[in-house]
C-alpha cells in the first residue's frame, strides 16, 4: 500500500475497495471524492514517516488488567502480577518480528499525533499459545488493556473487537451511553469511554488479518476526517504484520 500512494488511481481504488469490504461506504458523511482525498493526504504523511531513516524499538512487554472469573471481561483499574509477553504468540524475537514491531509503533505513534485521542490499539489474528484463535495486542497508547480478545462468535456478542475481527464490519460508536440504551452490547474496558471506532485489517486477498481500535472519552470524535485518518492506517497496517504460521 505504502506503493500506492505514489498512484493516485491505486490510492483511489484502494480506499473505495477498502470502504466497501468494511461496509463503511454507506456510512460516509462526505463525498467519496472528498474521503479519498482526505485518506490519501494521511497516507502519504505517514508513508513518509515509515520510510525515514529512524527506527523505532520493539515492544515486547505492557502492562494488563486482571481479568474477572472466568476471564471474559477486566477487572478495570486493577493489574495483573506479571506483563504480557509477546513473545510465545510471535514465535520468538528473531529480527523479523523486532522490525515488525518497530514498524507497528511507528504508526501506532504517527496516529497518536494526529489524531489526539485517548486510546488506540493495534490487533493482529493469530492463534496463541493455547492454540486457541485470537485477536492479540501488538501495539497500543492509552490505559492498559486485556492483550488477547477470543475470536470466537460467542466472544462477539459481548466485544466489538471480535465481532469486527470475525466479520470484517467495522464499528463505528460515536456515543456510547446512547448504544447501550439501544441495546447494544459492549465490552467496557474503560468506563469513561464514550467513543468508539473499530475497524479490521486486510490483506491483499481480502482476508481478515486483525483489527484497530481508537477510543475517546469525548462523543462524535470519530467525524469524517478522523475515519479518513483510521482507513489510512488500516491500509498500511497489514504490511509490517508480523508474519503467522
Amino acid at each position: 500500500m505504502i506503493d500506492a500512494v505514489n498512484n493516485t488511481l491505486n490510492v483511489t481504488e484502494a480506499v473505495q475497495m477498502y470502504l466497501e469490504t468494511s461496509g463503511l461506504l454507506s456510512q460516509l458523511t462526505v463525498p467519496l471524492a472528498n474521503f479519498t482525498a482526505l485518506t490519501e493526504g494521511y497516507l502519504q504523511q505517514l508513508a513518509a514517516t515509515l520510510t525515514a531513516d529512524t527506527k523505532q524499538e520493539a515492544q515486547w512487554h505492557y502492562a494488563v488488567p486482571e481479568l474477572g472469573e472466568g476471564g471474559a471481561c477486566s477487572l478495570f483499574g486493577v493489574l495483573a502480577d506479571a506483563p504480557y509477553d509477546l513473545t510465545a504468540i510471535l514465535g520468538g524475537q528473531t529480527a523479523a518480528n523486532q522490525l515488525a514491531l518497530g514498524k507497528l509503533s511507528q504508526i501506532t505513534d504517527f496516529y497518536q499525533q494526529q489524531a489526539k485521542v485517548a486510546w488506540f490499539g493495534i490487533y493482529q489474528a493469530r492463534d496463541n499459545v493455547a492454540g486457541e484463535p485470537v485477536l492479540v495486542k501488538l501495539s497500543y497508547f492509552g490505559a492498559p488493556s486485556r492483550a488477547e480478545f477470543p475470536l470466537t462468535v460467542e466472544f462477539a456478542k459481548i466485544s466489538n473487537n471480535s465481532a469486527v475481527g470475525l466479520s470484517g464490519k467495522a464499528r463505528v460508536i460515536n456515543d456510547v451511553a446512547a448504544y447501550l440504551q439501544q441495546g447494544g452490547e459492549y465490552y467496557t474496558c474503560d468506563p469513561k469511554v464514550l467513543a468508539e471506532a473499530c475497524l479490521p485489517l486486510f490483506d491483499q486477498s481480502g482476508r481478515i488479518v486483525g483489527i484497530v481500535d481508537a477510543e475517546d472519552f469525548t462523543k462524535d470524535v470519530f467525524t469524517a476526517e478522523a475515519m479518513a485518518l483510521l482507513v489510512a492506517v488500516c491500509l498500511i497496517i497489514p504490511r509490517f504484520l508480523p508474519a503467522t504460521a
